[in-house]
């Protein structure tokens, strides 16, 4: 048996996180101490910690939406000093340990700031419009019946890893979040090329690719500048040539007369 022999040490830190009661009233930054923390602990335990304690004392308990905790579902939502899922690539911020952070540090936390993203409570934002996205999107009408063999369908393993790259999308919104023109160009392209690029998905490729963007737009999301602050803070590291594939897929379906 091997024994930790290091020193039982804990952190004290100092945030600065945004409290807004409702979407309909202003928010601010609020300064709490959170003491006694590990640094073994995640980010969102560590919320949970100041969450007791604010409990303890009567006072109303910070909102953060979470789920999982483990990088699989996108929930746990976070502007992490400036930047979405925090410091750490290709993690989400449930993943993110305290460790990371230094004694008596300062950190700012922040919901996502994007028009189509509205705040809900304090850090909890509304993430439907990503929803109707995908529901604009409709469904494959190729019948593929049972669980076919793995090589039934020959597809080139190039292909088949691009798609499930896109596939990784867990629609988290840190694309969004990161972009100053608060675009969801990477999720949107993301979830077109998944199925553009499988065979399966290519009876409603052109309307699919319509329907997608044009819901995109509607929902506000701004133009993508090609910067690549998407990609830098995608915590399943989706590629911004997905965002080359819709712009393909939306202007093949425009150019051949496809309506809807």
């Amino acid at each position: 048996m091997v024994f930790d022999d290091r020193p039982n040490r804990t952190m004290t830190l100092h945030l600065l996180v945004w409290r807004q009661p409702n979407g309909q009233t202003h928010g601010k930054m609020v300064p709490y101490t959170a003491e006694g923390i590990s640094p073994d602990m995640s980010f969102l335990e560590m919320l949970d910690v100041v969450n007791e304690g604010l409990i303890r004392k009567g006072e109303e308990p910070i909102a953060f939406d979470s789920d999982c905790r483990e990088g699989i579902c996108g929930s746990c939502a976070l502007v992490v000093n400036g930047r979405a899922h925090g410091p750490d690539g290709g993690t989400t911020v449930c993943q993110l340990h305290m460790r990371r952070f230094q004694n008596g540090d300062t950190i700012a936390i922040e919901p996502w700031r994007a028009r189509a993203f509205p705040v809900i409570k304090d850090l909890v934002v509304d993430r439907s419009a990503f929803d109707r996205i995908i529901a604009a999107g409709g469904y494959t009408s190729i019948s593929v019946g049972g669980a076919p063999d793995a090589n039934t369908t020959l597809i080139p393993k190039d292909t088949v890893e691009a798609a499930m790259d896109a596939a990784a999308c867990i629609a988290c919104g840190a694309c969004v979040a990161q972009c100053k023109n608060a675009s969801a160009a990477l999720f949107t392209g993301a979830k077109i090329s998944q199925l553009a690029l499988l065979p399966q998905g290519a009876a409603e490729r052109r309307r699919r690719a319509l329907r997608m963007v044009r819901q995109m737009d509607a929902e506000g999301f701004g133009s993508c500048s090609w910067e690549g602050q998407c990609e830098a803070v995608c915590p399943k590291g989706i590629k911004i040539t997905n965002i080359a594939k819709m712009v393909r897929e939306y202007n093949r379906a425009a150019t051949t007369g496809e309506t809807s």
